[in-house]
């Protein structure tokens, strides 16, 4: 068991969420109520990594944040260090990547929310704010807490994008599922199938504990 890799993984999914968790809920809610020119094409650029391969995501990373790239020459200006092989790049990497799964349920929850609601909020003289703190988010929560333990989950099993912009450095870019990788190709199917073993009884958990809670939700709404 490489727990270093372990940690390594578990550390960039608690920042990948944490990053993405404002963010979700601020394009969810804008995408859930807007209309804007363009909507479907923003929409389709949020979604685009859950059909595009980890792979080809990395391979455009890599080249637009590399060394002979402006934005990795600026950002190394910036941060005093290339993002490319670092473990901020994987950060970088693992938020792009997820965004479909931090939007998307965040912004179906904040659409199941009837108009009328939003209305008498309205009426009573509360805020945007107010009724986004007091009336939505207590309605959202479930959208909220199934985005974060998809993006923790998916974060952990990354392999592709990973591979590709941050390599396979020990304690700086060797995630579990790179160590998975490494395993198989020496030949150590018990530490690999170890690792895996963690993953996979992690994944269904909390898959498990996510759509139990959701659906106690769902019925006290419903009553």
């Amino acid at each position: 068991m490489d727990w270093q890799a372990l940690w390594l993984s578990v550390k960039l999914s608690c920042i990948t969420v944490l990053v993405l968790l404002p963010l979700s809920v601020f394009a969810g809610r804008a995408l859930a109520y807007r209309h804007f020119r363009g909507k479907s094409w923003v929409e389709a650029l949020i979604m685009v990594p859950l059909v595009l391969p980890p792979t080809v995501i990395g391979y455009y990373l890599l080249v637009g944040l590399g060394n002979d790239s402006m934005l990795g020459r600026l950002a190394e200006q910036l941060f005093g260090q290339q993002l490319v092989f670092h473990f901020s790049g994987l950060v970088l990497a693992s938020v792009i990547v997820n965004i479909p799964f931090a939007v998307q349920p965040v912004q179906r929850a904040f659409e199941g929310i009837p108009a009328d609601i939003r209305d008498a909020a309205a009426c009573c003289g509360m805020s945007r704010w107010q009724t986004l703190w007091r009336i939505e988010l207590p309605m959202v929560w479930p959208g909220v807490l199934t985005a974060l333990v998809l993006c923790f989950s998916h974060v952990l099993g990354e392999f592709g994008v990973v591979l590709m912009m941050g390599g396979n450095i020990a304690g700086e870019t060797k995630t579990i599922s790179i160590a998975i990788y490494d395993s198989v190709q020496a030949f150590d199917f018990d530490g690999a199938g170890m690792m895996s073993l963690v993953l996979l009884l992690f994944a269904v958990t909390t898959l498990a504990l996510t759509t139990g809670l959701s659906r106690r939700v769902g019925v006290r709404h419903d009553r």
